[in-house]
């Protein structure tokens, strides 16, 4: 998954407000529920001495319905001048909980992009299509907008005394529909270029969605996905077709985890370009030569062992170590500190643009819980192939 939302985070003021919140309504009437648990949490970060500017934010924002029906969260991270990152979680936590630290806790923002996906939702006629947004947060802020053609020889006539006439008609119909289908593609290749959603679902007129398929741009029609059973029209079983929505951005969800998983595995047993165990992890980190970070489940849960180890951070997101003597021999002697490790491997992701996925279990072997696909290898890359060292042999047991 992309990890770019996250990038407003990195260099923001101290101190970090994150919020885990189980935002659950038992009814439509629950909002006093959303709003108890909240002031809660309000009370515990105010003796913690957390503005209350901040504070007033990240209520306003709680407290409004987030129009996700069943059990869910909401992680909120907020820096000192406001909050940064607000989105949804499919899981309620066991508890809520707030955090006000020097860094965020970014593990369960992580748990809810791994749950959610960027996509565009098409719905289209033959006169034009409904456009709809979704920015992946899980908070119901879509916006709908209308594409409309200027083609208006809508409709075949059947075959009469005058055959001629009537295939005259047809062909101006013919190539109505696929004037307009080029309108609505032309704005939609735009908005993908724009908005860079990572699926695009199409629904609506069999007629209308063929030649919209059609008449797209490759980089388009590559992420382009049809779901049966929407329309710009009333009369749709709507629940019926959200329904049919959600397994297809699950399906996607599992083939975008799976693709990655896959090149790690691969790479991993050959001994090319992947490596794992949280040293190794943090060389690559170091050089940038990170694609995709890989956490096992089990260490992005709350009070894991990897958020309980500590590394060194430089003030740049790529300096990062084991240790505070690692850390000077790369040049860092200004601005060190320690940092939790989740957090330390997550910036240190964010700042080469890697992606991250989140593996279950049985699917990878990871020591530690951590691994990396890498983007190139070289003579000083450290190498899975064989264990030639002692302590590979030992951290050969630690595999989660």
């Amino acid at each position: 998954m992309e990890l770019h939302w996250l990038k407003p985070l990195l260099g923001r003021p101290a101190p970090f407000i994150t919020i885990h919140l189980d935002a659950t309504r038992a009814d439509a009437s629950g909002d006093e529920e959303v709003s108890g648990r909240w002031r809660a949490l309000r009370k515990e970060l105010e003796r913690s001495g957390a503005a209350a500017a901040v504070l007033d934010e990240i209520e306003e924002r709680v407290t409004r319905p987030t129009g996700v029906a069943g059990p869910h969260g909401r992680v909120v991270i907020a820096d000192a001048e406001g909050v940064v990152v607000d989105r949804v979680l499919k899981e309620s936590p066991a508890q809520s909980t707030a955090h006000l630290d020097d860094v965020p806790v970014l593990l369960p923002a992580v748990r809810a992009a791994d749950q959610a996906t960027r996509f565009l939702l098409v719905e289209v006629d033959r006169q034009g299509a409904d456009l709809t947004w979704s920015d992946g947060s899980g908070l119901r802020t879509a916006q709908k907008e209308s594409v409309e053609g200027d083609h208006d020889e809508l409709r075949k006539v059947k075959e009469s005394g005058d055959g001629w006439k009537a295939r005259r008609v047809q062909m101006r119909a013919e190539d109505s529909w696929e004037r307009n289908a080029e309108t609505v593609a032309a704005e939609l290749d735009k908005q993908v270029v724009e908005k860079k959603p990572e699926i695009v679902l199409v629904t609506g007129d069999v007629r209308a969605v063929s030649l919209l398929c059609h008449a797209v741009a490759p980089r388009t029609k590559d992420i382009l996905v049809e779901v049966p059973g929407g329309s710009r029209a009333d009369g749709v079983k709507q629940d019926v077709f959200h329904q049919r929505v959600a397994e297809a951005l699950e399906a996607f969800r599992q083939r975008r985890r799976e693709e990655t998983l896959a090149r790690y595995r691969e790479e991993l047993g050959r001994g090319g370009a992947a490596v794992t165990s949280v040293d190794d992890v943090v060389t690559v980190l170091q050089r940038g030569q990170v694609r995709e970070l890989v956490l096992h489940e089990d260490v992005t849960l709350p009070g894991s062992a990897l958020g309980d180890r500590q590394l060194w951070v430089g003030p740049d997101p790529l300096q990062i170590a084991s240790s505070e003597d690692d850390l000077a021999g790369i040049g860092v002697t200004e601005g060190a500190r320690r940092m939790p490790a989740d957090v330390a491997l997550l910036r240190a992701a964010l700042g080469q643009d890697a992606g991250l996925a989140i593996a279950l279990d049985g699917q990878v072997e990871a020591v530690d819980g951590v691994g990396a696909v890498l983007r190139y290898t070289d003579g000083s890359t450290p190498s899975e192939a064989v264990p030639t060292q002692s302590a590979d042999q030992r951290r050969l047991h630690d595999v989660v």
